[in-house]
């Protein structure tokens, strides 16, 4: 077997691990939501990765559902006090899009790696 040769990984589980899309291994991000220069342990070159707003507008989209959907559904079915509101808000609205914002990001990612996919051009 060729030393460089690297086995198809799944962009889902690479992803959210915050890991190489090639190899695995290596760490996808520098910081929170900073993609890296390159794969510590293979060398693959990020400068492919163009996150733009994919990864905040499905978290958005999922957080928006999730949060504003228990939150009338509370208030349908119990009717609480203001601050009870304010108790589920704040975890289902800020802190649940703060931890998925970067393993979204980093299938994203994994993905546009493994289908080679860039930015449109229009042929001339």
């Amino acid at each position: 077997m060729s030393e460089n040769y690297y086995p198809p990984l799944s962009p889902v589980s690479t992803g959210i691990k915050g890991k190489c899309p090639r190899c695995g291994r290596g760490r996808l991000f520098n910081g929170y939501l900073t993609v890296a220069k390159s794969c510590s342990s293979c060398g693959l070159d990020f400068s492919f990765a163009d996150g733009g707003d994919g990864a905040a507008w499905f978290v958005m989209l999922f957080a928006g559902f999730f949060g504003v959907g228990s939150i009338l559904g509370i208030e349908v079915a119990y009717s609480p006090v203001w601050w009870v509101h304010v108790l589920i808000a704040i975890p289902v609205l800020i802190i649940m899009p703060m931890i998925l914002l970067r393993p979204v990001k980093g299938m994203l990612l994994c993905q546009q790696w493994r289908t080679n996919a860039q930015e449109g051009r229009l042929h001339k």
